[in-house]
C-alpha cells in the first residue's frame, strides 16, 4: 500500500503545560518509534498545510472559530476550558492539524495515496459545532469528512472512532447529517458524557464498561460497526484513531493491547476495500502513555500499509 504520513513541526510546539497529558512528547514518541523501523522509510511524508476559515466553517460555527482565534495568546497560556489551553503556537498547530486531514483526503481521492495517517495535535473529536473542548480546538476528522463530501462522486462517508472517550463532537456535528456514519467505541460512563444518547440510524454508540478488554471491544465492533458499515456503504472511511483504551493508559480503565489496534485496522481496511475503493484517512486522537501510544500507532500504520 502507498501510505502517507502527514504532520508538521508546529504541532509539537502546541503545549498545555508540563503536567498536561496531551503533550508534545506524544508526537515525538511516535516519530522515534517509527524511525527505528523500515516502515518509516516506506511511508510517503508530507508537511501539513493550514486549513482556511472556509475549511473550518464546514464543521464549526463562526462564533466557535472566532472564540479559538480570539483566545490565542501572544505569550503565556489562555484557557478555553479547565482541560484545554492555548499557547502562542496553538492556533497555528490547530490550523495545521485540520489542514492535514484535508490534504490527506485530497491525496487519497486523487489516487496519489492509498491511505494516510495524520500525526497531528491538538486532537479533534471532542470539538463540537459550537464548542471547543476536551483538548480539542477544531474537529479535524469532521472537517476532512465534510471536505470529502464536497468532491465529485463522494456521497457517503464513515467516521470510525476507537478512542477511549466518546466522539461527542463528531456526533454533534453529524447528528442530522445521514451522509456520515459515525461509529464510536468508548468507556462508559466516562468523560465527556455528551451526545452519547443522541440516537439515529447513522450514529452507532459502542459503550464499554470499565475493565473491558480485547474480547468485549472486538465483539462490540463486530456486532455494531460491521452491520452499520454494510448498510451505509461509505465511499471513503475516516478514522478517529485514539490509543488511550490501551491497558497502560493513565486516563481510563479499558484493557486493550497493541494487537487490538492492528485487528480493528485490518477490519476497517476490509470494509474500505468492499465499499470505498480502499480509501482511508486516519487522524490521531488520544493516547497518553508514551510507550503504549507509540507501539500502538506502529501497529495501526503497519496494518494500513501492509493490509
Amino acid at each position: 500500500m502507498n501510505t502517507g504520513f502527514f504532520s508538521h513541526p508546529t504541532c509539537q510546539q502546541h503545549d498545555m503545560g508540563a503536567t498536561h497529558p496531551e503533550s508534545p512528547k506524544r508526537l515525538r514518541a511516535i516519530e522515534e518509534q517509527l524511525s527505528n523501523t523500515n516502515l518509516w522509510q516506506d511511508l510517503k511524508h508530507f508537511s501539513a498545510p493550514k486549513a482556511s476559515f472556509a475549511d473550518l466553517s464546514l464543521a464549526h460555527s463562526q462564533s466557535s472559530i472566532n472564540l479559538v482565534h480570539s483566545t490565542a495568546p501572544k505569550q503565556g497560556q489562555a484557557y478555553l476550558d479547565g482541560d484545554t489551553s492555548m499557547n502562542p503556537y496553538s492556533l497555528d498547530a490547530a490550523l495545521l492539524a485540520a489542514g492535514a486531514g484535508i490534504a490527506a483526503t485530497d491525496a487519497v481521492l486523487q489516487g496519489h495515496l492509498d491511505n494516510a495517517f495524520c500525526a497531528v495535535r491538538p486532537p479533534g473529536h471532542h470539538a463540537e459545532h459550537d464548542l471547543p473542548m476536551g483538548f480539542c480546538l477544531f474537529n479535524n476528522v469532521a472537517i476532512a469528512a465534510l471536505h470529502a463530501l464536497q468532491q465529485e462522486g463522494i456521497e457517503r462517508v464513515a467516521i470510525l472512532d476507537f478512542d477511549v472517550h466518546h466522539g461527542n463532537g463528531s456526533v454533534d456535528i453529524f447528528a442530522e447529517d445521514d451522509r456520515v456514519l459515525v461509529c464510536s467505541s468508548y468507556q462508559h460512563p466516562h468523560y465527556p458524557m455528551r451526545h452519547h444518547d443522541t440516537l439515529a440510524q447513522h450514529l452507532v454508540h459502542c459503550p464499554l464498561t470499565a475493565g473491558s478488554g480485547s474480547q468485549e471491544f472486538r465483539q462490540a465492533i463486530e456486532q455494531k460497526w460491521l452491520p452499520a458499515l454494510q448498510w451505509h456503504k461509505p465511499q471513503m472511511i475516516f478514522i478517529s484513531a485514539g490509543f488511550d483504551a490501551h491497558r497502560l493508559d493513565p486516563l481510563a480503565d479499558l484493557n486493550l493491547h497493541e494487537n487490538d489496534y492492528a485487528w480493528v485496522t485490518s477490519l476497517i481496511m476490509d470494509q474500505a476495500r468492499s465499499h470505498a475503493q480502499g480509501r482511508v484517512v486516519s487522524m490521531l486522537e488520544g493516547g497518553y502513555h508514551l510507550h503504549a501510544l507509540a507501539a500502538s500507532v506502529q501497529q495501526h500504520i503497519q496494518t494500513l500499509h501492509n493490509t
